[in-house]
């Protein structure tokens, strides 16, 4: 059976539909079925389904995506209680301990993104037993990776492979994904895969990580914000006063 394979953080300007479009060419060249892109908060539903339907010209399937940035585990609430019904992918992109601890928890969060390269990471393993109870993953952009040379390289890698023990450790699942917004950067996911060799994950997980893993958080979330889901596994079928 053939994979499907997902980039969950393509950073593109979602404003600029030529040069989306041409990504998402470069995309199904490349295998991706699934590419999620990150959208400003208030950004119409409907400028997102006419995108949507854009992109299926080319193969790929568009997912919604907002990337969190809060100051602080209140604002993370505040934020998920407005846009977990708005959006099929919410990342959280944790620059403090407690907001990265906040997210961890909280089952309304898909993604933990740690921005930083190599320093102020908060990927540790009381924030991977959190994680390992609620639905959150760890995604790891190969943008730094690609972009980083030298001793930054070398420090970033460090701290990438410490995170992925962890995670194997807690059963936390692990999410690669390209994070780009240079065309130029883009990779087949198999190379992507490969690359995570570098921070000590083994191929069937690496290949996990640009496939079933994010395929998996598009599905689930999907169904939950179909009108007709009522609960895991519980979906309404007929409506009306003769049911």
């Amino acid at each position: 059976m053939t994979k499907a394979y997902a980039d969950l953080h393509l950073l593109l300007n979602v404003r600029d539909a030529e040069k989306v479009l041409r990504a998402m060419g470069k995309a199904s060249e490349f295998g991706y079925r699934l590419v999620a892109l990150p959208f400003p908060k208030n950004f119409p539903e409907e400028g997102i389904q006419q995108l949507r339907e854009k992109c299926r010209e080319y193969g790929v399937d568009l997912v919604s995506r907002v990337d969190l940035n809060p100051k602080t585990p209140k604002e993370l609430i505040s934020n998920l209680r407005v846009l977990r019904r708005r959006f099929e992918v919410i990342a959280v992109l944790c620059e403090s301990k407690n907001v990265a601890r906040q997210a961890a928890k909280d089952r309304r969060v898909d993604l933990l993104n740690f921005p930083s390269p190599y320093s102020q990471r908060f990927f540790d393993m009381a924030e991977a037993e959190l994680a390992s109870k609620s639905l959150a993953n760890l995604e790891i952009d190969m943008n730094p990776i690609l972009s980083l040379d030298g001793p930054a390289r070398v420090r970033l890698l460090s701290s990438l492979r410490r995170e992925a023990s962890i995670a194997k450790e807690f059963r936390v699942s692990i999410v690669i994904s390209s994070g780009v917004s240079d065309m130029r950067l883009m990779r087949k996911p198999r190379e992507y895969a490969a690359l995570a060799s570098l921070f000590n994950l083994d191929e069937a997980l690496a290949i996990q990580a640009v496939s079933k893993n994010p395929v998996a958080i598009v599905k689930r979330n999907r169904e939950k914000l179909n009108s007709k889901f009522v609960a895991p596994g519980i979906r309404i079928i007929r409506e009306g006063k003769d049911c």
